[in-house]
């Protein structure tokens, strides 16, 4: 990210840095230079990734141990995207899980934290960093979506539409100021997302699945471009194409027997 000092280093918080995309992003920042805010749950696994990053690339690397699900650890991070002595550049909300349930029957206190994350984070976290980014007239919002909020399809797709759509409205506020925003929306990704909500993906074909730091290297690019969407793949493009153009009833009934295929 660009910055008006260039003896200081720009300086990038990244939620759910631990694995995944989140740790993706955070080591394609650190090998740019960008100084680090690195926010998850799992205390020892952030320090491990926190000392390797530094080792690496000689970079600052903070660490802040917090379960964005809990409203006073959200708090604490966003206090630290609200400190002007220590400006964040950019922010990425990339903290986020499935489950895997059906709605009707199945736990409300998850499906609860489930929007927690993938909304109320994403929207306390924004709403923290943008106007000092706006006041310094640099800065972006990266928000990982996903292809699944175009798709009617559970929870977790209505959570990433408003994600998506959140986003491109922020982009669309924030013109002009000097700061951007952009929803990155993946498809199927190598990580151990689905394996923590108990998904089983071994059916998929090769050619549907994205590598994590492909994508990330896309969006960093897309960010420079000042894109409110990015959708990595060429394949997930023209999905996305076609979800908006094909009959509604086609779509439906696609998201029907994926979900189906999921909760199985």
């Amino acid at each position: 990210m660009p910055t008006s000092d260039a003896t200081v280093r720009p300086t990038a918080l990244v939620t759910g840095a631990t694995a995944g995309i989140g740790n993706a992003f955070a080591r394609a920042l650190a090998a740019r230079g960008t100084g680090l805010v690195l926010v998850a749950r799992d205390a020892e696994r952030l320090e491990g990734v926190a000392a390797d990053l530094r080792e690496r690339h000689g970079v600052e690397v903070e660490v802040l141990v917090a379960d964005l699900s809990d409203r006073g650890q959200l708090e604490r991070v966003a206090e630290r995207l609200r400190e002007p002595a220590r400006p964040v550049d950019l922010l990425v909300n990339n903290a986020g899980f499935a489950l895997k349930q059906w709605f009707v029957g199945g736990d409300v206190t998850a499906e609860e934290r489930l929007l927690d994350v993938l909304v109320r984070a994403v929207l306390v976290l924004s709403a923290a960093a943008t106007p000092g980014m706006v006041e310094r007239r640099r800065g972006a919002v990266v928000t990982v979506s996903s292809v699944a909020g175009f798709l009617p399809s559970g929870t977790y797709s209505a959570a990433k539409a408003w994600a998506t759509t959140f986003t491109q409205s922020l982009a669309a506020e924030l013109t002009g100021t000097g700061v951007t925003a952009t929803a990155l929306c993946p498809g199927y990704v190598h990580t151990e997302f689905h394996g923590r909500a108990g998904i089983r993906m071994n059916r998929l074909p090769d050619v549907v699945w994205l590598g994590a730091d492909d994508l990330v290297a896309q969006c960093l690019r897309d960010v420079g471009r000042g894109r409110s969407v990015s959708i990595p793949g060429l394949q997930y493009r023209l999905a996305v194409l076609a979800m908006r153009h094909l009959p509604l009833r086609l779509v439906e009934w696609f998201s029907r027997g994926r979900m189906r295929r999921r909760n199985r």
